[in-house]
């Protein structure tokens, strides 16, 4: 390093003593290029002090007394008087160091990033991470069980299912004629509380009841059943309560494959309020077309006077074609009595 070029002709005068058993001499101290320069009275050179090894032995204090770094035997003292050199010598002492490396420093400053970044990982990463791990390692037994459960806290909110015998084996019948992915699945009527219908985890439908009394057709309460097949599809129920539930809940469920009762109660009341997701209409028509059922009906149920429900009326897969009947006539009546008087 070369010394900052204002102090390359500053001289002060000061004590100097090699080690402690020998005594101060006055000297003549001059800063060179990188070097503390140590003179006696004739101008003999008597140490060099690198200027990246000087240390002061009292900071703050006068009179200010500096030796090599690591040997603090070596000492050189400068008079209250030559605050100048004093001055001199502690600007390079502090512009060195700042140019020196700092292990300590850089140990901070990685381990505050380190820090910073599992906590973004924790904050940003794991939760969407551990719900997908959950959604796909959770086997179709564990979702119907979940399912079971849902359904038992959400009948503490509507009361419980129709279960007239009748009905009960009609909807068998309709659960078969519009079967998930996974199978038939289970389908329950609902006395209240169920907008329309909606889907929970293992393949459970839950449908109001004014879909099957206040319809003469059956396509109506089908097509409600096919929206929420469709929906499961692209929405997985499982999916849909982990990402309510937080990341508290999937760790509990990955960790003792249960979720607690409160999980369930809080979701069980925001299944009940929230709006379903929309599907587009060439989703739904696809769906009709793909379990034979006329889109017509639904249509006209969303909307009686069909404005925001055109397409899937213009384009019905079976306007012109007789598909399989959704339920016999008598099925239907059976079905529609479930719930009783």
């Amino acid at each position: 390093m070369t010394a900052l070029s204002e102090y390359h002709r500053l001289e002060a005068s000061g004590l100097w003593r090699a080690s402690p058993e020998d005594q101060r001499s006055e000297v003549i101290v001059s800063i060179g290029d990188a070097t503390l320069v140590i003179s006696d009275m004739q101008d003999r050179a008597l140490a060099h002090w690198s200027l990246a090894a000087v240390d002061r032995a009292n900071p703050g204090e006068t009179p200010a007394i500096y030796h090599p770094d690591g040997d603090p035997g070596e000492t050189l003292e400068l008079a209250e008087n030559e605050e100048q050199m004093v001055e001199a010598i502690e600007k390079l002492r502090a512009a060195i160091e700042r140019r020196r490396p700092h292990p300590g420093r850089l140990r901070l400053v990685m381990f505050l990033a380190s820090v910073l970044a599992v906590a973004g990982l924790a904050v940003f990463w794991l939760p969407d991470a551990a719900k997908n791990h959950a959604v796909s390692v959770v086997p179709e037994v564990k979702r119907t069980e979940i399912g079971e459960g849902l359904f038992g806290h959400i009948q503490r909110v509507t009361g419980p299912a129709c279960r007239d015998a009748g009905g009960r084996e009609a909807l068998a019948r309709l659960a078969r004629r519009l079967p998930g992915t996974g199978g038939a699945g289970h389908l329950a009527v609902m006395r209240g509380g169920v907008k329309d219908a909606v889907a929970l985890p293992g393949g459970t439908i839950l449908i109001n009841r004014s879909l099957v009394e206040d319809f003469e057709d059956p396509d109506v309460v089908a097509g409600y059943i096919i929206a929420e097949r469709l929906r499961t599809q692209l929405h997985d129920p499982l999916n849909d309560l982990l990402e309510h539930a937080g990341l508290w809940a999937t760790i509990t469920l990955l960790t003792t494959g249960d979720l607690g009762e409160e999980t369930l109660t809080a979701y069980a009341e925001h299944l009940l309020t929230d709006e379903r997701p929309e599907l587009d209409e060439e989703v739904l028509l696809k769906g009709f077309e793909t379990w034979q059922v006329r889109s017509t009906p639904y249509a006209y149920a969303r909307d009686i006077s069909g404005e925001t429900t055109l397409a899937l009326i213009e384009a019905d897969p079976y306007a012109a074609a007789s598909p399989e009947p959704v339920l016999s006539d008598a099925n239907w009546l059976r079905l529609q009595g479930i719930c009783g008087s």
